[in-house]
């Protein structure tokens, strides 16, 4: 968490991403090497920012840069935090009154429209963006993808040297410039969401800290941008899928999946800031793609019990999304709204025409959602079959887990 904000303002100081997180890095090995001993200080976000100033300091110094540009450097960073301190010991921070949050955020904001700089292919700004600010693994950010982990450290690499190159300005883009650039900002912001809403690898079936990061920025976005329907269409999303967090998971952190939840456990203060976040995206001009999820997310948190979900609407706006927004993974979840709606051989018939895309060929969801649909048919030894499969491919414990009791029991199950 605290990655993010150090490569943000490093990056600032530095002008030289590279060079920021390498330095960001440092201050963090640092940190791994001092606390076993020193113990943990009370503000640990200000210290490892201490350390990451000095340690910038020091690299500017090494390559003789002019003494007042250092001066420069140490009254900026001091002014962020809001005091001075010797950048001599860094447990002096932990006397510091407080900081200032609001600027560090704003790098943190900067540091998204870096990455997501049109000079990259959208493949590098969702890679870069998930190293830098959602402090994914290579390996993450390539099962993320389905995609080779040499693949994926190829593209940050290369993405680095590309800013560098072209001396992007490490600024929030302003008027008619800005626009153009949401778009790649909101898909990144959202990959960091569904990384932690359902994480795709590891003994955690979520990572709530990826997905309240993510809602920060898009309250950011959001707020720097309020004349953006689908900004907000974002946040609506991301409230009202957070809503549930506490009910998607039992004692152990097992996975509880959407039928099965206790309602109650569900947050009805996101759920009214989800509503209002799409009230306003609505205000503001048609539903995009983010508004019209939001707008499905809607129907479930309406539904006080399951059996009032009201499943033909949420068909209908998979309809509208898919007719927006074609794409292999929406039709997936389209046949299973058809199979709520209108019974599970009509989900099935849909599921069935995409077991040929490429794209699905290893997305551990096909398998699930057919093995649901065959089991609430009754051909139980083809929906085991197929959830075995499912628990084949995914790479989390919790969800193999989920699946393999699946498979076991054949228990209609439906998430999201």
């Amino acid at each position: 968490m605290e990655s993010a904000r150090i490569v943000g303002a490093l990056t600032r100081m530095l002008r030289d991403l590279g060079r920021a997180e390498e330095l960001a890095q440092d201050a963090l090995l640092e940190a791994l090497e001092r606390w076993p001993t020193d113990g943990v200080p009370d503000r640990p976000g200000a210290w490892l920012m201490q350390v990451a100033k000095r340690r910038a300091l020091d690299h500017l110094r090494h390559h003789a840069m002019h003494a007042s540009k250092e001066g420069e450097l140490s009254w900026e960073m001091d002014n962020m935090l809001g005091t001075s301190i010797s950048f001599r010991d860094p447990a002096e921070t932990a006397a510091l009154a407080g900081e200032a949050a609001g600027e560090i955020d704003d790098d943190v904001l900067r540091l998204i429209f870096v990455t997501c700089h049109p000079v990259l292919s959208a493949e590098a700004r969702a890679a870069l963006a998930l190293k830098l600010l959602g402090g994914l693994a290579t390996g993450e950010i390539a099962r993320a993808f389905l995609v080779p982990e040499a693949t994926v450290a190829q593209r940050i690499v290369r993405a680095k040297r590309t800013l560098a190159e072209a001396r992007v300005p490490f600024e929030v883009p302003r008027g008619e410039a800005l626009t153009p650039r949401l778009a790649s900002v909101l898909q990144v912001i959202y990959l960091i969401y569904n990384e932690g809403y359902s994480a795709s690898a590891g003994n955690e079936w979520l990572r709530p800290t990826l997905c309240r990061e993510a809602l920060r920025l898009g309250r950011v976005l959001a707020g720097l941008m309020p004349d953006e329907s689908e900004a907000h269409g974002l946040v609506a999303l991301m409230e009202i899928q957070s809503s549930r967090e506490r009910a998607r998971t039992g004692p152990d952190g097992e996975p509880i999946l959407l039928m099965d939840q206790d309602r109650s456990r569900w947050d009805r203060l996101l759920i009214g800031r989800g509503l209002a976040a799409l009230e306003r995206a609505g205000r503001l001009g048609a539903l995009g793609p983010y508004a019209l999820q939001a707008a499905i997310a809607a129907c479930h948190a309406r539904a006080l019990t399951p059996e009032a979900t009201d499943w033909a609407r949420i068909a209908a706006l998979y309809d509208a999304l898919a007719q927006l927004l074609p794409s292999p993974v929406i039709e997936l979840n389209r046949a299973v709204a058809l199979g709520m709606a209108y019974g599970p051989a009509a989900g099935l018939a849909l599921a069935d025409t995409l077991q040929g895309v490429p794209a699905l060929r290893n997305y551990h969801l096909l398998p699930s959602v057919r093995g649901d649909l065959l089991s609430k048919l009754g051909r139980h030894a083809e929906a085991k079959a197929e959830f075995e499969r499912a628990a084949s491919l995914t790479q989390n414990e919790r969800e193999r887990t989920l699946l393999l009791e699946r498979a076991r029991t054949s228990t209609p199950a439906v998430e999201r």
